[in-house]
């Protein structure tokens, strides 16, 4: 990974250096580290579960990530009109007692407006704040004046941090891509956000602040295929000046999460950047109407739970019901990231057929059900030409390889994005015979039924594909890369 620099700098602001204790030093041996850090923990073998959770803080963002071992981090603390209670009633829920690493984005008010709220709380009321990272680049708000004011009467490390820095986190890589040195279109604050990047095992998860195309395009030129990533945080909250092609290219992220208000004055998500999305098949989350959603990775896979189930396919999302920001309620599992089912997770529980069927490599799955004589023959993900244009090439093949008919009424395919088809009503496929499901519309018969799907459903670059009976017992999953 190309580095620029090493150690972290103390911010000077205001011509005030704020220090808690020895420079470098963050209490509770979480100290940030060398530049070559976060390189050594990714290539560990993954231990336990890492939680990401995008809290719904409207038109904001606020992402809690808490590691194998406990330690906390908080990126960004939401919108200054609610004054960070959002995030903090989210965080009391979840009995976090300290934040070891509270990460500034960058320093506009929508990303910073419970900063100083949650600092007064954590070093007054619970267990304090190890160390605050900022860009570096003021505004002349009051909300970061008192930001500022409380890190200087609380007396908490805050470090200035730039692109080649790591923030030690356990077994968790935590790179900093983000601002460069010198900083981007003349100390634009969105352009010059912090980015991490977070490794656990075989999965990672890019936190890409606000910044729009210029610091995607500075980011493509530095790392290029090294911004691969499992899941992507949208962007200035899902507006077109982010998420570009090249940049979703380049990071070829899995699924896509936006953290936007469902009647954002901006109109976020964009219609642009979300049909940037849909030409590539990304399931897409949306705090307004999934709420709260929250990504736990065992390293090898990574369980995708939201507060509600709501449409992923990018040109549907806005057909959701909306959510109210900071609205309780636990998370359920909708979704599957590679790997096999993950377990734990303070993050809620899962789908009772989360449990079943091993997704990885290609491997089928069978129950109990005396129906699991179904397979899947054959996968057909990458339509001819344009997969939006031709939905009827892109289709899964069915084989009953037993010796009895089976009735496929009520039984369900779904991908890892939660996309859903079900079987029509008195549907049965005769002992050896095949039936092909394509993903356009059209007339159903014996041996073709159509998903009726206005965009492509199977990820060209790997999915699964699966199958649960009436009953919602998974009876196989059958994965490709």
């Amino acid at each position: 990974m190309k580095r620029t620099g090493g150690a972290f700098r103390i911010l000077l602001l205001a011509g005030i250096i704020f220090l808690a204790g020895c420079a470098g030093a963050v209490p509770g041996d979480q100290a940030p580290t060398g530049p070559d850090a976060g390189d050594e923990t990714a290539a560990e073998a993954a231990n336990g579960t890492v939680e990401v959770h995008f809290i719904n803080v409207g038109q904001s963002v606020s992402t809690l990530v808490v590691g194998p071992e406990g330690a906390t981090m908080l990126v960004d603390t939401g919108h200054y009109n609610d004054d960070g209670e959002y995030v903090l009633e989210y965080l009391r829920r979840h009995d976090i007692t300290r934040i070891d690493h509270l990460v500034t984005s960058h320093n506009d008010a929508d990303h910073i407006g419970g900063n100083a709220a949650i600092i007064e709380h954590y070093e007054t009321e619970a267990d304090g704040i190890g160390a605050v990272y900022d860009p570096g680049i003021a505004a002349s708000t009051q909300t970061y004046a008192e930001y500022l004011d409380a890190v200087e009467e609380h007396n908490v490390t805050l470090y200035e941090t730039r692109e080649g820095d790591a923030i030690s986190f356990g077994a968790v890589g935590v790179d900093v891509l983000g601002p460069p040195e010198p900083y981007l279109e003349g100390e634009a604050r969105n352009e010059n956000s912090v980015v991490l990047r977070l490794t656990h095992g075989e999965t990672s998860f890019l936190l890409s602040g606000d910044a729009e195309d210029d610091q995607e395009a500075y980011l493509i030129d530095a790392y290029g295929s090294e911004l691969e990533s499992t899941v992507l945080k949208a962007g200035h909250h899902g507006s077109s000046s982010s998420s570009s092609g090249q940049f979703l290219d380049a990071v070829g992220p899995r699924a896509v999460v936006v953290s936007s208000a469902y009647d954002s004055q901006y109109g976020h998500p964009t219609e642009e950047v979300l049909r940037r999305f849909a030409d590539r098949s990304l399931p897409t989350y949306w705090t307004a109407t999934h709420g709260t959603v929250v990504l736990v990775s065992d390293g090898n896979g990574v369980s995708v739970r939201t507060q509600r189930d709501a449409p992923t396919d990018p040109l549907a999302v806005r057909d959701g019901e909306p959510i109210e920001p900071g609205a309780g309620g636990e998370v359920v599992e909708r979704a599957q990231l590679g790997g096999d089912p993950v377990d734990g997770g303070s993050g809620g529980g899962g789908d009772d057929d989360s449990d079943g069927g091993d997704t990885d490599g290609g491997d089928e799955t069978a129950s109990t059900d005396p129906a699991a004589a179904l397979e899947v023959a054959a996968i057909n993900a990458d339509a001819e030409g344009d997969d939006g244009e031709n939905l009827d090439d892109e289709y899964v093949i069915f084989e009953n390889a037993g010796d009895e008919p089976i009735d496929l009424s009520g039984w369900t395919v779904a991908d890892e994005a939660a996309h859903s088809y079900a079987f029509p009503e008195g549907y049965t496929l005769d002992a050896g015979a095949t039936v092909t499901l394509r993903t356009g519309s059209g007339a159903d018969t014996d041996a073709e039924l159509y998903w009726g799907a206005g965009s492509p459903v199977w990820n060209n670059a790997g999915d699964t594909v699966i199958l649960s009976n009436a009953a919602g017992e998974r009876v196989l999953a059958v994965s490709y890369e």
